[in-house]
């Protein structure tokens, strides 16, 4: 299910609020994409220390979005702006570090964890909305799995062994 599609079902009122929490490890491209969505200059972005909030007028909603800074010092405090939140935004980074030069060629395997909630989305699916079909320079793998069972852990594990041995080779 699309943001918007959220918003859809949301929406009840005109000009209805909604409180989107932004979250990401740093310097995962949080506080461009917000930028972003509030058509400002992206020339020139500083990690974020505590917090940046947008309002962003949007199909009839006043989006009010916190982006709150990735560094491991701050992840602990994520947890006090989880309260009255709507939607959660949880961005990554992967291009970016598949361009970094001594990662080059290094086969990469994603785990689409936490398959044993329903509303899981399907390992397909996240390959596709992380364009996995368009990296050339490597082997990689999606694996379905839930660290909470075990399950697909260990397939994972026994992809990341046979592309050791065939780099080693």
């Amino acid at each position: 299910m699309g943001l918007l599609s959220i918003l859809r079902k949301l929406k009840s009122a005109p000009d209805q609020e909604v409180r989107i929490l932004l979250l990401g490890l740093d310097n995962a491209g949080k506080t461009t994409l917000l930028k972003q969505l509030a058509s400002e200059d992206i020339s020139h972005i500083t990690p974020t220390q505590g917090f940046n909030i947008k309002s962003v007028q949007s199909q009839g909603f006043k989006l009010n979005v916190w982006d709150i800074g990735g560094q491991r010092k701050i992840r602990p405090y994520w947890r006090n702006y989880f309260e009255n939140t709507d939607i959660l935004i949880y961005v990554i980074e992967l291009a970016e570090l598949l361009e970094e030069e001594k990662l080059s060629c290094v086969p990469v395997l994603i785990f689409a964890n936490k398959q044993d909630l329903l509303t899981a989305a399907p390992a397909s699916e996240i390959a596709e909305g992380l364009n996995l079909h368009t990296i050339r320079d490597r082997v990689w793998q999606i694996q379905s799995c839930s660290a909470l069972t075990g399950e697909g852990v260990q397939d994972g594990m026994n992809w990341v062994c046979k592309n050791v041995n065939a780099k080693k080779k």
